[in-house]
């Protein structure tokens, strides 16, 4: 028997979809052409998804539908989103190489293709000025907050959906900037991105299933360079859109930009760089020799399967600290709090761990409630655990690779969105970063987007990416027999404990 179809129709966005019976408004959502927020990839774990049908609020991926309905989506995260582009860029000659030509004003474009979100730049092929940025959520967390549900979505549906809702973001971005100085998106002349290695094999429409099978291996190491148009983008006919090369397993191009941003083959003195997003990737060296690897932190530091976290956006919780015995918090927009964003997180936990209110297992004896609405639980430490450990173990194993102690470490450079929000002292009061590096913590934003804008603007920067990562040492954590045990190691919030070598 045939099911029927209804009409869905979204009343805020104006929208409707046409779906059969039994269809979940998750599923409608999609179909509608939103970008709905499914941080578990719909499996009903989360509670991010919620809509209001019929006056009720609903989770979107467990209602199903069995009529004509109107929905209410809820939040608009995309317009209050705190998303970061600036990054420590230093100068180099505006030589990009040979371009197409009829461009009266020839233009450039990098773009960093987070797993949260998506920043592109563009800029003058002849000066190399920064013209504009723009930057968005990325489309595909509807399909899941980390690389490991979107990688799984696409073993199990194909990937066409990631890799087209994405291109099609990219596509939109690029034409905005181009408008934005008066200009046509033809005139883009050379694009470079960067990207973790499941965000660059999704957009390339390459397999994803080495990266989720041991020993996690991407299809596609060295830099890989494709007329833009082959790719959806709808830029000059002519124009290539190259990526920066992946190292190995979950450490991909954008820590390739991140080497290049710092320049690791010039350092002196022992640095570490951690970017710290669901993915923790990490480089610990100098000139002498680096060594790279990724940690699964998970999307605990983007709000993800805390209770009440969301991202940095209107309505967060985004610094906590302590006030004659109680705790005091500022809330993103001056606004009533509605959750808890990863710098938030960090900082409450590090304030209750103070105060007594959690102790050194991680154990909480009650919910602490920020508001009527807003609270962190029990379960939500016991993520940030899993998350910080991951981060932990990986510098620890890192330092044991080099043959170094973090004291040896004179700067640590932290990279990417959540690096540049959150507090040192709450970072190393919970073991996320060695104590010891306290005082040598130096922020230095979008390093991915920094490299990626050097890469375009300069062929000897391109190639010298790509000279990076052939150097570097890959630790494949998980292929380390004692990771484990590493890993549990580091979840306690023992000071005495932390990154015992």
């Amino acid at each position: 028997m045939d099911r029927r179809i209804f009409t869905v129709r979204f009343v805020r966005e104006g929208r409707e979809a046409q779906v059969e019976e039994g269809t979940t408004l998750l599923a409608a959502e999609i179909a509608a052409g939103l970008v709905p927020d499914a941080p578990c990839g719909g499996q009903g774990k989360c509670g991010k998804c919620k809509v209001k049908l019929d006056g009720e609020i609903v989770s979107a991926c467990r209602t199903v539908i069995t009529g004509d309905c109107a929905v209410e989506t809820l939040h608009d995260e995309e317009k209050s989103a705190k998303i970061l582009k600036n990054g420590n860029i230093r100068r180099v000659p505006c030589e990009p190489g040979r371009l197409p030509g009829g461009a009266a004003r020839p233009l450039l474009a990098a773009v960093d293709l987070g797993s949260t979100s998506v920043v592109a730049y563009l800029l003058d092929a002849a000066t190399g000025e920064t013209l504009g940025t723009e930057s968005i959520l990325n489309p595909q967390r509807q399909f899941g907050a980390d690389v490991v549900m979107r990688s799984g979505y696409a073993l199990e549906h194909g990937a066409e959906s990631l890799s087209t809702c994405i291109r099609q973001a990219i596509d939109e971005l690029l034409g905005r900037l181009a408008a934005g100085v008066g200009q046509e998106s033809g005139d883009i002349v050379r694009i470079v991105m960067v990207g973790n290695t499941c965000m660059h094999h999704l957009f390339l429409e390459l397999p994803v299933d080495n990266l989720v099978h041991a020993p996690y291996t991407p299809s596609v190491t060295d830099a890989v360079t494709r007329k833009a148009l082959e790719c959806d983008i709808h830029v000059h006919p002519e124009a290539n859109l190259s990526w920066l090369p992946n190292i190995g397993g979950f450490v991909g191009a954008d820590t390739a930009a991140c080497m290049l941003a710092a320049e690791f083959d010039k350092r002196e003195e022992l640095t570490l760089l951690v970017d710290i997003g669901t993915n923790g990737e990490m480089v610990l060296g100098n000139r002498d020799g680096y060594t790279v690897c990724s940690t699964a932190a998970g999307p605990a530091f983007e709000g993800a399967k805390i209770s009440c976290g969301m991202r940095g956006s209107r309505g967060a919780i985004d610094h906590v600290k302590i006030e004659d015995g109680k705790l005091k918090f500022h809330v993103i927009g001056e606004c009533a709090p509605a959750g808890l964003c990863g710098s938030g997180l960090l900082d409450a936990a590090a304030c209750l761990l103070e105060l007594g209110l959690i102790d050194e297992t991680g154990y909480m004896k009650e919910p602490y409630f920020f508001s009527e609405n807003v609270s962190l639980t029990q379960k939500d430490i016991r993520e940030l655990q899993l998350a910080k450990a991951a981060i932990a173990a990986g510098i620890r194993l890192l330092c044991r690779r080099r043959g170094v102690k973090p004291e040896e470490i004179r700067t640590l450079l932290l990279a990417g969105a959540f690096g540049n929000y959150l507090a040192p002292e709450s970072a190393c009061a919970i073991g996320l970063l060695p104590l010891v590096l306290k005082e040598r913590i130096i922020p230095v934003g979008n390093a991915a987007g920094a490299g990626a804008r050097l890469a375009v603007l300069s062929e000897a920067e391109f190639a010298r990416s790509r000279e990076m990562a052939a150097r570097a040492d890959f630790l494949e954590l998980a292929c380390e027999a004692d990771f484990m045990d590493v890993y549990v190691d580091e979840m306690s919030f023992a000071k005495e404990d932390f990154y015992g070598i």
